[in-house]
């Protein structure tokens, strides 16, 4: 079912009102855009209804950004403006959840955590949030193993990271390489390993770059497959495991290092 509504609209650039509404995240102060920052289209939901979703902020003139809102602008028509609620498919709801958290980035930022630490808190379930310098991500478990399979679970996390490094690794080489990036693309395929402990038993990555010559490519192998990732792979960092209970419980606390 397509029904949309939007009884009003958002405040505007023509508006009297004191005020002003963005696209993209902006200077801290307010005064004006940031033009790194994307607008326009960027910042617009097309449903597969014909509404269209406009996700901007608003804020007051002479006012820190946090005192600003997120507004969402839905396109409407003369039959249906007495409508009050709007419906999406699976992927333009995702969509339209990160568009809202781009502006609300912007809107109320959040202190960006010192590089090196990364903080994971319970949302529902076995879904949690990962937060890392600011920026937020889910994770979740498949719904055969009792999760919402809302998001990745930590081992997909973990093989995207593999897979994203080597993507990286291998972009900055095609840049200075002056070769373009069409078609170009990193899959991972991963095993999880048959018997104890629980692990990623292997990995294959394939790298696709169609813009790289056939003389090229053993230095595109090489460059990738030392990204920092894969780096961390073949020497496994000391990982020391600390345990906290209740302040009070002087036994409560239990650290343990392993080489691996």
């Amino acid at each position: 079912m397509c029904s949309h509504g939007a009884r009003g609209r958002a405040p505007g650039p023509g508006d009297t009102r004191p005020g002003r509404r963005e696209t993209g995240p902006g200077p801290a102060d307010g005064n004006e855009a940031d033009r790194r920052n994307p607008a326009g289209d960027e910042m617009k939901l097309h449903t597969r209804c014909g509404r269209t979703i406009n996700v901007t902020r608003f804020t007051p003139r002479g006012l820190p950004t946090r005192m600003g809102r997120v507004v969402l602008d839905t396109s409407f028509a003369s039959y249906d403006e007495d409508e009050l609620w709007t419906s999406l498919t699976a992927e333009e709801a995702r969509r339209l959840a990160g568009l809202l958290l781009f502006q609300a980035a912007a809107v109320d930022p959040e202190p960006s955590a010192a590089p090196g630490v990364v903080e994971v808190v319970p949302v529902v379930q076995d879904a949690y949030e990962v937060r890392v310098r600011g920026h937020v991500l889910t994770v979740d478990q498949p719904l055969a193993d009792g999760g919402k399979d809302t998001a990745p679970t930590p081992v997909e996390l973990f093989v995207a990271a593999v897979a994203s490094c080597a993507a990286h690794y291998a972009g900055r080489f095609l840049d200075r390489h002056g070769a373009g990036r069409e078609g170009f693309s990193v899959r991972a395929g991963f095993r999880m390993a048959d018997d104890r402990p629980p692990r990623v038993a292997s990995l294959l990555l394939t790298v696709t770059a169609p813009t790289v010559p056939a003389g090229k490519l053993a230095a595109l192998r090489a460059v990738v497959s030392h990204c920092t990732v894969t780096n961390t792979l073949a020497r496994a960092p000391e990982t020391t495991l600390e345990v906290r209970g209740a302040p009070s419980e002087e036994s409560a606390r239990d650290t343990q290092t392993s080489p691996h």
